[in-house]
């Protein structure tokens, strides 16, 4: 059957389509003022002194633990359940990724598999709030270590009162086409710290500087820029959208049989994630047969990756066999959000 429901899509608008053409039309494409005003924004929105805008998510990562001074022999802690990005920026920086367990009703880092893990050469540690539900970040901080908060799902929540993003040495976010708020590509690395900021800066770009180290092409453009800063403003907006889905999907399949998402104010609902009891590929397969994308919100845990069995890593195993997400984004309309709702529960009804 043809997919009448995409698991994801960006919200855009008017706005947003006038914001680019603005931007076309002054001739300055490539970083410049609109990326310095975005980074001004996002800078006050969470809360931080400083903002530095990037190419991607996975760039800032990379940044992130480069201004930090992370390298070879090096060994970064992060969870076994999530996207390989976290995996790939270690090794960029030329640090040992090292995976750990998470929270079975989270889906967070577990804070006390962490602390299992730590050693002399751990010298960082990568938080991300899974699937837009804080993660326990000022525990994490207390184990006296710099943590990078990833806040590539969760832009939008608060944690505790303080704004995601407002947490760690470093945070960083991703303004990917799907995620929180879209420019399409790009990300942001924000921080307190001017040394770590100016770290950040000076390898996003190499263009008249001197090649003295390292530098990388990671720049933001103009168009992203535009793009994100009308993003932002809507970005509230967004948020309560996607937790009156979560409320709409809570009530119409409280009786479906399945596990649904914890329950948290905290929570902004990047995805909506069912636990399917028989598995999730023939309940993704279900339910493209009913017209509803349905995806495994995270493609491999990382523990496999990295050569760990999956005995050591209970609950990321678990969460890959079962857990399944369905379609939750602002522009999804009462009619769609009605036929998920009768989809999941024809497919529960028969697994």
């Amino acid at each position: 059957m043809k997919i009448a429901i995409p698991h994801s899509r960006p919200t855009l608008g008017e706005a947003e389509a006038e914001a680019v053409h603005r931007v076309v039309l002054s001739g300055q494409l490539v970083q410049g003022r609109e990326v310095a005003v975005f980074e001004e924004e996002v800078a006050a929105f969470t809360g931080r002194r400083f903002a530095v805008a990037v190419s991607s998510g996975t760039a800032g990562l990379h940044l992130a633990l480069l201004a930090l001074e992370v390298g070879e022999g090096d060994e970064v802690i992060l969870p076994s359940y999530v996207c390989t990005a976290l995996l790939h920026a270690a090794w960029a920086a030329g640090s040992t990724p090292v995976a750990v367990d998470v929270d079975p009703s989270t889906r967070n880092l577990d804070v006390g598999r962490v602390r299992e893990k730590l050693g002399e050469r751990t010298r960082a540690i990568i938080a991300p709030h899974m699937f837009g539900l804080p993660a326990p970040v000022e525990e994490i901080e207390e184990l006296d270590l710099p943590v990078i908060e990833d806040c590539a799902m969760s832009i939008g929540a608060e944690h505790r009162g303080r704004p995601v993003g407002s947490f760690g040495r470093l945070s960083v976010c991703s303004f990917y086409t799907t995620k929180m708020m879209a420019a399409g590509e790009g990300g942001m690395v924000l921080t307190d710290d001017p040394e770590l900021a100016e770290r950040v800066r000076a390898r996003r770009e190499y263009d008249g500087l001197p090649a003295s180290h390292l530098r990388f092409n990671y720049k933001m453009t103009d168009v992203e820029a535009a793009l994100g800063r009308v993003q932002l403003v809507r970005l509230p907006e967004f948020v309560a959208r996607r937790r009156e889905v979560a409320v709409l999907y809570q009530r119409g399949l409280v009786d479906s049989g399945l596990k649904l998402p914890l329950e948290n104010p905290e929570h902004v609902y990047y995805r909506y994630i069912l636990r399917a009891g028989a598995g999730a590929e023939p309940f993704m397969a279900a339910l493209e047969e009913e017209g509803v994308a349905a995806r495994r919100p995270i493609d491999r845990p990382l523990h496999r990756e990295l050569g760990g069995e999956d005995g050591e890593y209970p609950h990321a195993t678990a969460a890959h066999r079962k857990d399944v997400s369905i379609p939750i984004y602002p522009s999804l309309g009462a009619t769609e959000i009605d036929r998920v709702i009768k989809a999941v529960l024809k497919v529960a009804a028969g697994s």
